[in-house]
């Protein structure tokens, strides 16, 4: 089973192109199902029922979200169907498996007086701060992923030109405007902070960790919460930086598809979600701040 599991990963990398991100999710949700019919005593894919594979979602839902139920059945679904396209098994358990109907949850966001108290923490000249302010003011000011900031490249920046290139889902390259703040604190850092960090390497990568190598996600991502924590702001995570800065921009008027193309969707659809946060930020600002606005048990009394 691991075997095929391994052929069907290097298809999807070869085949469809799917980045290494996907990949990693991929192969990581179908170890965990292929461990499961392992504990069920299920040595085939010929043997496998519909009943477990529905046992197993239901297992899922005690410690993972709908949306992540969601996720995990897509690539047993892609697995399956796989096996019977290479002949291996004419047996598809999960034909008549429907995902679980997500909920349309809007992404939270931070306020600008939070976005600007994430941004002031690091306030030191040590070769660490410097870099970590250069990484804040690219999250939020340039709205990329926190796998594109990593893998940015020196010369993936153009300081006189003022922009950066980024590589996003599906290696699709595009090209971001860089805003004053994020302009000079990549100055500041390229020029004091990772001269410092590359010693005696001459590497590649911008966000340098303090080995020379490039920065991890998992290092930027505990490099966020750490800030976020010094400034009394709970639940904060590099994506949210990219959620803030779409809904700032629509909300001071940029137009939806400038935002759809720095975000590097390919659908307008999924940039629109934004403008409902902007919609329901301003019905609340509304309700809680015109005299008219109808209040609870206020109209009922007259």
């Amino acid at each position: 089973m691991q075997k095929l599991l391994d052929d069907f990963i290097n298809y999807l990398a070869v085949e469809r192109g799917l980045s290494n991100n996907t990949l990693t999710a991929y192969n990581h949700d179908l170890i965990a199902y292929l461990d499961y019919l392992g504990n069920q005593n299920v040595a085939s894919f010929n043997y496998v029922k519909y009943d477990h594979v529905l046992n197993y979602l239901a297992e899922l839902y005690g410690d993972f979200s709908e949306a992540s139920v969601a996720r995990k059945l897509a690539a047993i679904k892609s697995f399956h169907k796989y096996l019977v396209r290479e002949g291996i098994t004419e047996n598809l358990p999960t034909a008549d498996i429907k995902a679980p109907k997500r909920e349309n949850r809007l992404p939270r966001v931070l306020s600008p007086k939070q976005v600007g108290d994430l941004l002031e923490q690091p306030k030191g000249a040590s070769k660490y701060e410097i870099r970590d302010r250069a990484i804040l003011e690219l999250l939020y000011g340039c709205g990329v992923r926190v796998s594109e900031l990593v893998g940015l490249d020196i010369e993936d920046v153009d300081l006189q030109a003022g922009y950066i290139r980024c590589f996003g889902k599906g290696s699709k390259e595009r090209i971001i405007p860089l805003g004053s703040y994020a302009a000079e604190a990549l100055v500041e850092y390229i020029n004091k902070s990772r001269r410092k960090l590359a010693r005696m390497y001459r590497p590649a990568a911008l966000f340098l960790n303090s080995r020379g190598k490039r920065l991890s996600r998992v290092s930027c991502w505990k490099i966020v919460k750490n800030y976020a924590a010094k400034a009394g702001i709970d639940g904060t995570y590099p994506h949210l930086l990219r959620h803030s800065f779409a809904t700032h921009l629509l909300a001071n008027g940029a137009d939806l598809r400038a935002v759809q193309e720095m975000l590097g969707h390919a659908d307008i659809s999924t940039t629109q979600i934004y403008t409902h946060i902007t919609k329901d930020r301003l019905k609340d600002v509304y309700n809680k701040t015109h005299p008219k606005a109808k209040k609870s048990g206020e109209r009922a009394g007259r």
